[in-house]
């Protein structure tokens, strides 16, 4: 389960503070308290608590003064203030610099339990708005496939439900839908509620991925104009999708993995230790193993990443997930862009289920989306597809069959077969095994190899 906010109250009064922290505790916060703003202030450096309560009479440092210094800091926290009954005018100022919500003294501690929650509610929807404002449209959200490689990861995935894991690796070649995987682990695990926040650690140098992920203060660079909540921040209680991880630098290694060991991290530029209370989901194509045996890849940091991880298998090694990829893609682009495709020929199909596709899924969507824009008109033919595609498999003088100059692979030119005779006798495998020149058995057998059903 996520741990919950921790709240900072900032009174003179004693018995308040210690009333108010005993039962926001009871409610399940971590709750601290200052006995003014000057105190508060330290508090904020050293804590960086989710949310501050505060008096607005105090010595010192006031509750007005408190939020006009955290202004000028660029403090991000929300703030409740507590204010005398009739005090209003203090109240709209303390409004005007930016306090979210105002209780009247006496309080009651449920009305407290309630703007609490509401508050930082509201936050954690701001920090996601503010976070996908200007990013790309959500991914495609859905995981096509019913082959046995597919089974196998939609198996791994229902058995991560209930697991609130710290860490989960992905791996897979480009193209093959790692992004869905992580986006599926975030929908149906434990915090499904949270956030999902994601960067692309191939597309950021070092120093802007560390702020990326662990925020900074004002000041601590150049360009760091105002305090910045990283995602490691803003996915309290979600996750953090680290696409292509293999491509971070071994310096951004060192300072992820001390950050998954402890679960704490700094703001760069900052002292105050915060908490890492994420699910971390690293994805990438690359063979870590080797990419550590070469010396790019810290062990420690691929030893931490590897406890739970799932293989995303490529389009070639479950060609019989075709059909159903290219009926949804041609149903989401008659949509998009208005057409009115009613399918494909079974002779496109086969050179669909035929070719290696090298960019996996993707590829494929993209072969989809531009024959249904610009050539298809009633259905999908053999015409329409690409040159690559449409040679894929195509047939010699003798044997039916031409060796590619770049050469196959045996066993996924044998599946291949396997299928389009079992597409084509409608899963007759008695007629399948004639057409391949097999006994039923020698057929059954290769079916099982190649896990290819019953």
């Amino acid at each position: 389960m996520a741990a919950r906010a921790h709240i900072l109250v900032v009174d003179d009064e004693e018995l308040i503070r210690w009333s108010l922290c005993e039962h926001l505790r009871s409610e399940g916060y971590s709750a601290t308290s200052a006995a003014d703003g000057e105190e508060a202030l330290v508090e904020i450096g050293e804590h960086a608590p989710d949310l501050i309560i505060t008096d607005l009479k105090m010595p010192r440092v006031d509750g007005l003064e408190l939020l006009r210094r955290m202004r000028e800091r660029d403090d991000p926290v929300p703030v409740i203030v507590l204010t005398a009954h009739g005090a209003v005018d203090s109240a709209v100022e303390a409004t005007r610099l930016g306090a979210r919500a105002y209780l009247t003294k006496p309080f009651d501690l449920r009305e407290i339990s309630l703007q609490v929650e509401r508050v930082l509610e509201a936050e954690r929807l701001s920090n996601e708005v503010h976070y996908f404002r200007g990013q790309r449209a959500p991914a495609y959200a859905n995981i096509i496939g019913n082959s046995a490689p597919m089974r196998r990861l939609f198996a791994s995935l229902q058995r991560l439900e209930e697991i609130d894991a710290p860490t989960v690796l992905i791996t897979g070649e480009s193209g093959s839908g790692k992004d869905l995987v992580a986006n599926a682990i975030h929908e149906r695990g434990p915090r499904r509620d949270g956030p999902f926040m994601e960067v692309d650690c191939a597309s950021l140098p070092e120093n802007l991925i560390e702020s990326e992920l662990f925020g900074h203060e004002k000041g601590a660079f150049t360009d760091a104009r105002s305090t910045r909540r990283g995602l490691f921040e803003l996915a309290r209680g979600g996750t953090v999708f680290l696409d292509e991880i293999g491509e971070m630098s071994p310096g951004m290694q060192a300072k992820l993995l001390r950050a998954l060991e402890n679960r704490r991290f700094r703001r760069v530029g900052g002292s105050a230790s915060l908490t890492l209370d994420a699910c971390v989901i690293a994805a990438t194509h690359r063979d870590l193993a080797q990419r550590v045996a070469e010396g790019s890849f810290r062990e420690d940091l691929y030893f931490r990443l590897n406890v739970i991880r799932l293989q995303v298998p490529p389009l070639r090694e479950r060609r019989e997930d075709i059909p159903a990829l290219v009926e949804h893609f041609v149903s989401r682009f008659n949509r998009e862009y208005r057409r009115n495709v009613q399918g494909i020929s079974e002779e496109a199909m086969a050179r669909l289920q035929a070719y290696s596709w090298p960019g996996n899924v993707r590829e494929l969507r993209n072969v989809i989306e531009r024959m249904v824009i610009l050539e298809a008109e009633d259905r999908v033919e053999l015409g329409h597809l690409p040159a690559e595609v449409r040679h894929s498999s195509r047939g010699g003088p003798t044997n039916g069959f031409i060796l590619p100059e770049e050469g196959v692979v045996l066993d996924e030119v044998e599946r291949s077969l396997i299928q389009q005779a079992l597409a084509r006798t409608e899963g007759n495998q008695s007629a399948a095994a004639r057409l391949l020149g097999l006994t039923r058995y020698q057929l059954r057998y290769r079916m099982e190899k190649y896990e290819l059903g019953s």
